[in-house]
């Protein structure tokens, strides 16, 4: 899942993220409305986290750009302002769910995960391919039933290649589905992790290397 978190008090945001990560969520910042909206046109997000008064254009205004571009993008609205009638202006807007401040961040990130199951079609939790199995819901993968101490990163391009069935998917993809935009290591980040990767799986070896398309899970059907 990526989240796009708009938040001019960077202490905050940058929180908000940090935790995002540590729970296995892709997610970027934009501290005023301009660079929300350069973030907006660039990239496929699943959840908007967005304070209202912003600098530069205001959060209703991106709410308003997420709405008539008809983006699939769902919006959680942040405000200090928690009275009925400034929801019910915000919920008006088009934005899908509305958080006052402060609030606590597992409510945060519930209504996140709420969310972003709206933007994309049911999965199943567990997901099994070539020996391989992923629980989605707990973080854990096995092969062959013996344990895989993943890293995030590990376990995130393992998930993109496993809902992919045997399709090709190329590193830009993983890139897009799994890291965040400000990755200093974007350029090698992919063949990196897919050789800890495949060490860990160890043999005989599921993913494939496609030559000048990108990867995929070997034996799934």
């Amino acid at each position: 899942m990526r989240v796009l978190i708009v938040e001019d008090e960077e202490f905050l945001a940058d929180l908000i993220a940090e935790g995002l990560r540590r729970d296995a969520l892709t997610a970027d910042v934009a501290y005023d409305g301009w660079e929300a909206l350069d973030r907006l046109r660039l990239g496929d997000y699943d959840v908007l986290i967005l304070d209202r008064d912003l600098p530069g254009p205001h959060g209703d205004e991106i709410c308003r750009h997420v709405v008539e571009a008809r983006l699939l993008t769902r919006v959680l609205m942040l405000t200090a302002a928690g009275s009925v009638s400034e929801r019910v202006e915000g919920l008006g807007l088009g934005a899908d769910d509305y958080l006052s401040k402060p609030f606590a961040y597992e409510e945060l990130l519930a209504r996140v995960l709420a969310l972003g199951r709206r933007t994309r079609p049911a999965l199943p939790p567990v997901i099994e391919r070539a020996g391989v199995t992923l629980d989605t819901a707990r973080r854990q993968a096995f092969r062959d039933g013996r344990y895989l101490a993943l890293s995030r990163k590990e376990f995130g391009v393992l998930e993109v290649l496993m809902r992919a069935e045997g399709a090709v998917v190329s590193g830009d993809d993983l890139i897009e589905q799994v890291w965040e935009e400000n990755s200093g290591y974007r350029a090698n980040a992919v063949r990196v992790t897919l050789s800890k990767l495949r060490a860990k799986l160890g043999e005989p070896q599921v993913i494939d290397t496609v030559p000048g398309h990108g990867y995929r899970i070997s034996g799934a059907t």
